[in-house]
């Protein structure tokens, strides 16, 4: 068996030691400090319990600090939007962590308290203790039913305590029968169900089997308030429009109530259900038949999916649903647009002006993230572009691509391969800002906005737009770049003295720069439509990205900015051969090219179809790492400096989705909730 590293309890004795063996009371001792120091808290811990005890504490007596029931509130409660679960009723966890019952909580105390919260069955622990008057480890019939009735107001259906459910956790026997730990955490998760059965049993006067709408809403009020947002808790009684009659059955009550029981499951399955949907949405039968292919068992009755799609749809279940539409059900916390802020026409000169901001943010954080991409790569980009270049007829410049490193770095050393560096970087950045800012312009044009889903047609269209923008500073700069890289080989080898760019462009003119700029557009357009779909659809539908709330690594994101440059770069190889041949001024034994289609007959007749391939791997190799490093820096700069002026985000948060909390708040939190399924005003009166 494997070794294990156990504590010792008792201590380990000899047979020829001459010490004597522990009493009884010393094993005892012994057992309970080795119980200690397994307990043991960090000292980091400590210390940040402490930090929060003294931040809170205000109260002093004799000398000492103190947490009163408001100040323990705001130390232990979660920072987090609260307005479902009043911030008072944490008052109600106060008197677990008074155990000395004088309405203050010194330093061990709140120790002690959030040594509790470390537990993992916290939740139904504190629960627990709260019942547990008279701290004797077990819960008498009359202790449960005085806190549950000292903490449920006059107006809340009343409870039989005497029905026979009941009586099989809490029926007495020889006298009297005591609830253990785990006998109570049993009662407590079915207790919910057990009051909606007589709920139901006491309003329905009729004993008919329906009840009217508000006497429903009035049920759901009592035992589940708090886990359903202020919009779906108004539209309750519409639920009688599910089935003729103008009433609300006891199916349709255990329906709902199921439904909110499975609140968890709900969200999962819709969330995978959405991501997997063609066009983001899903009907009924959608989610019916994801629920039976990723559960072992149907967890919802058609009754509990169209309560489903009743309350997201607002009264419309047939309609196919996104995410968004959802988020109502879900979060309690949701409010609708109107309630978060007052809407106000917009002008559209201001929709101008914040669309034009929009985009010069973009376009600036775009050629940030050129630069960065460009000067990574720039010696692959140099080797690529030197073995493009024609040749003396009958004569082999370079053999490969490695061949071109070594002549072009024992001819110019180091500093080679960044020969043409500087207007590479100047003319970059307006090129990769207006590729991305065009793609990103389209893009949130086209998309839909419930869903952030894009049509394939918009997405090649966005793409191939942005890549023809981009021409417009593309083809000077590579001009220039491709001169400046050519004429350093050029003077080592002829003698003659390298020309700067400024000669090279007043060599050219304004309409020499454009020289080539059919291959130019016949490159980049089709290259940006490959790359920009390839990049969101590795995004989403390799690395999940959204998936319950998923946001990629910086590893992912590089990976799938890179692989998209791939198929993207190598594709589109011969249109760049034939925009270097055209662009590289011709010298003597060299063929000269009069446009585009003469480029390409003759670079097929000269040197065959391979010819277009020239330097392809070599541009697969430069392509791909620098659109990865390009897109992955504009993406980290959006995420470190967002637009200042964004609106209300569309996506839903829930707590599957949002960012990890402190777990001791987490099961603060999650104990008044148990409680509260008691009663939604559970702790109100007592604190009051």
């Amino acid at each position: 068996m494997f070794p294990l590293n156990l504590p010792r309890i008792f201590p380990t004795v000899f047979c020829d030691s001459d010490q004597a063996a522990p009493a009884p009371a010393s094993r005892a001792a012994s057992a309970l400090n080795t119980v200690k120091s397994v307990m043991a808290i960090p000292e980091s811990e400590l210390k940040r319990w402490r930090r929060t005890f003294d931040a809170n504490a205000q109260t002093i007596v004799d000398g000492q600090k103190y947490l009163n029931s408001e100040q323990f509130v705001n130390a232990i409660a979660p920072k987090g939007d609260l307005h479902k679960i009043g911030r008072a009723q944490f008052a109600t966890l106060f008197r677990v962590a008074d155990t000395s019952k004088r309405g203050l909580l010194s330093w061990d105390d709140f120790v002690v308290f959030e040594t509790i919260l470390k537990r993992p069955d916290a939740d139904y622990w504190i629960a627990f203790q709260y019942f547990d008057v008279d701290e004797s480890g077990t819960i008498s019939y009359d202790e449960f039913k005085n806190v549950f009735n000292a903490n449920v107001g006059p107006d809340a259906i009343p409870f039989d305590f005497d029905c026979d459910w009941v009586k099989l956790y809490l029926g007495k026997k020889n006298g009297a029968h005591v609830l253990g730990y785990n006998e109570f955490t049993q009662l407590m998760k079915g207790l919910q169900g057990e009051r909606l059965r007589q709920a139901f049993k006491f309003l329905d006067k009729d004993q008919d089997g329906y009840i009217r709408p508000e006497q429903f809403k009035k049920i759901i009020l009592d035992i589940a308030g708090h886990k359903l947002s202020d919009a779906v808790i108004e539209r309750l009684p519409t639920l009688t429009t599910l089935s003729p009659g103008g009433r609300i059955s006891y199916s349709e009550v255990v329906a709902f109530y199921n439904v909110i029981r499975e609140m968890d499951m709900v969200e999962r399955i819709i969330r995978e259900a959405t991501a997997k949907s063609k066009d983001g949405r899903i009907d009924q039968s959608d989610f019916l038949n994801h629920c039976v292919s990723s559960t072992r068992y149907s967890l919802f009755t058609p009754m509990e999916a169209s309560i489903i799609f009743h309350f997201a749809g607002r009264g419309n279940p047939t309609q196919r649903l996104s995410l968004v539409d959802f988020a109502q059900l879900l979060d309690p916390r949701w409010k609708a647009p109107s309630e978060i802020a007052e809407t106000k026409p917009i002008s559209s000169f201001k929709s101008f002006l914040h669309e034009f901001a929009h985009s010069a943010y973009n376009f600036g954080l775009g050629g940030l993230a050129g630069g960065f991409g460009a000067t990574i790569v720039y010696p692959i980009d140099l080797g690529a572009m030197q073995n493009q270049r024609s040749t003396v007829v009958g004569q082999l410049l370079y053999k490969n691509s490695l061949d071109c490193v070594r002549k072009v770095f024992r001819n110019e050393g180091f500093l080679g391969f960044y020969r043409g560096l500087g207007p590479q970087l100047i003319g970059v950045a307006p090129e990769k800002a207006i590729k991305l800012t065009v793609n990103d312009f389209i893009r949130a044009r086209a998309m839909d906005p419930d869903t952030g889903r894009i049509a394939l047609g918009w997405e090649l269209v966005a793409g191939g737009t942005a890549g023809g923008c981009q021409v417009i500073f593309t083809n000077p700069l590579e001009i220039v770049k491709i001169r400046l890289q050519v004429q350093g080989e050029a003077a080592k080898l002829e003698g003659a003295v390298p020309k700067g760019a400024v000669h090279i462009i007043r060599q050219l003119g304004l309409f020499g720069l454009y020289k080539g700029a059919s291959a130019c557009l016949l490159r980049d357009i089709p290259f940006s439509a490959i790359y920009f779909p390839a990049y969101w659809h590795l995004k989403r539908d390799v690395f999940n990205e959204g998936y319950n709330g998923k946001h990629l690594s910086f590893f992912e994101t590089l990976t799938a900015a890179a692989a998209a440059g791939m198929p993207a770069a190598y594709f589109t190889t011969p249109a760049d051969v034939v925009k270097t041949r055209l662009q590289v001024e011709a010298r003597k034994g060299q063929t000269n090219y009069k446009g585009l289609t003469d480029a390409f007959v003759k670079i097929y007749r000269e040197e065959g179809f391979k010819a277009f391939f020239k330097g392809g791997p070599a541009r697969v190799i430069r392509s791909s790492p620098q659109f990865g490093f390009t897109l992955v820096a504009y993406e980290y700069l959006h995420k470190f400096v967002p637009y200042p002026f964004n609106g209300a985000s569309r996506e839903v948060e829930t707590s599957l989705t949002s960012q990890p909390e402190d777990m001791a708040q987490v099961r603060a939190r999650n104990a008044l909730r148990i409680l509260l399924d008691v009663h939604g005003d559970f702790g109100r009166r007592s604190a009051a």
